[in-house]
């Protein structure tokens, strides 16, 4: 399936203004426990700004997304993509080019939820399984002012809820509910874990 295009780095107007690399907050940093602020005007130049940024940031540092409390702004900005290497093939597992939203909100569809790998740019060097709902619908606006309503599945679900958590203070820790599959990185390497599958059902 194609990737689903909205506002995306492609898309992004380049005006008068140098982007920059934000530095990322850590795990202990009060941002990140807060809850962040909804954006009363989606268009505003300072959110025009500030995705610009948080996609340079990206872009240089990697990852799937990055929310604007992990760059010292509360506030309610997320950005994310969906490789389609990452999907699961199911329909509603779509692959998604990098897209910027605004006051996103989440909605949970039914009781299923599928515990996988996570990692963080806020909680570097480690990576933990974490269960999460299976199936959900999003909604937000993006920073061009087009309104985005989905339902989706797989990794692409496992992401926007991953980066809205930022959104009120939650780190993927916090969502864990075994510890023992918190790792560092070379020990997952060293020693791979097997949750019986991406998509195996949370207890």
């Amino acid at each position: 399936m194609a990737a689903v295009a909205a506002f995306t780095l492609a898309a992004l107007p380049r005006i008068l203004w140098d982007m920059a690399i934000l530095k990322i907050a850590r795990m202990g940093h009060p941002v990140l426990r807060g809850i962040a602020e909804p954006v009363e005007d989606p268009r505003a130049v300072e959110i025009e700004r500030l995705v610009a940024d948080m996609i340079d940031t990206l872009e240089d540092i990697g990852g799937a997304g990055l929310a604007a409390p992990q760059v010292h702004v509360p506030r309610r900005v997320v950005i994310f993509r969906v490789p389609a290497e990452r999907t699961t093939g199911r329909a509603e597992d779509m692959p998604q080019d990098l897209l910027a939203l605004v006051n996103p909100v989440i909605t949970p569809l039914g009781d299923a939820r599928e515990i996988g790998w996570e990692a963080c740019l806020s909680v570097p060097g480690l990576h933990g399984a974490v269960p999460r709902w299976a199936r959900i619908r999003y909604q937000g606006v993006t920073p061009d002012g087009e309104r985005i309503d989905r339902i989706v599945a797989g990794f692409h679900a496992r992401v926007v809820q991953h980066e809205c958590d930022h959104l009120d203070g939650v780190l993927y820790p916090q969502r864990m509910t075994d510890l023992r599959f918190l790792v560092f990185n070379e020990e997952g390497t060293r020693f791979p874990i097997d949750l019986g599958g991406a998509g195996r059902a949370a207890e």
